[in-house]
């Protein structure tokens, strides 16, 4: 169980690293949560600072899943302990530091771009297909919190039936660890939901502004 609750750590503070800050601080002098829609996420930084500063933040938020997972399996192979369990603990609380990060008044991203990182890492396959059938919807609406959303509820699904090309052997905590990931996304995009379903979600641009009336992506 320590080690267990060690990787959790270990993890948490990894995604409490929040690169879209730290970026946006570097390149344009302000943090990105005191404009557009105040997330500190890709979405905000490519709308608030630009092209250049959204990719490197997609870029650093996804390799943050990838070294905690990579870190859980290395502790995998030194430790006596479940690796499938190990890998879950270690994705979803990279994650979470993501979301709520201790290094920036718990105020993070939604997790979308540090989840992607993850799924690609654990299961190569199930994240190919999210990822396909999120820039395709993403694409077809211009809506990146509706391909988000969905790309989360699929792989919950997929990984019901999908039981190869894991990272390690399959157990059936996988399928627990996919609903749970999938509610943590979900619950970072409720005010998005609502949006959506009023149809009021604003589109997808890729004109920088400096605008903070839009509150889009803000929980």
């Amino acid at each position: 169980m320590l080690v267990y609750v060690i990787m959790a750590i270990i993890a948490y503070l990894i995604g409490s690293v929040n690169f879209s800050v730290l970026i946006s601080k570097k390149m344009a002098g302000f943090d990105v949560r005191e404009k557009g829609s105040g997330n500190a996420g890709t979405t905000n930084m490519l709308r608030s600072v630009g092209k250049k500063a959204a990719a490197l933040t997609l870029i650093c938020d996804i390799l943050k899943g990838i070294v905690s997972i990579l870190i859980a399996i290395l502790i995998g192979h030194i430790s006596n302990v479940s690796p499938a369990i190990l890998v879950e603990v270690s994705a979803f609380f990279v994650v979470l530091g993501h979301t709520f990060p201790i290094f920036f008044e718990f105020k993070g991203g939604k997790g979308v771009a540090t989840s992607l990182g993850v799924i690609m890492l654990v299961n190569w396959k199930i994240g190919l297909i999210c990822l396909i059938f999120a820039l395709l919807l993403m694409a077809l609406t211009k809506m990146v919190s509706l391909g988000s959303i969905s790309a989360a509820v699929l792989y919950a699904v997929l990984i019901i039936f999908i039981r190869d090309s894991y990272i390690v052997d399959f157990e059936f905590s996988f399928i627990i660890f996919g609903f749970l990931l999938a509610a943590l996304v979900i619950f970072n995009h409720r005010s998005n939901l609502k949006r959506i379903l009023s149809g009021t979600e604003n589109k997808l641009s890729f004109k920088k502004t400096s605008e903070e009336g839009t509150k889009e992506n803000k929980n």
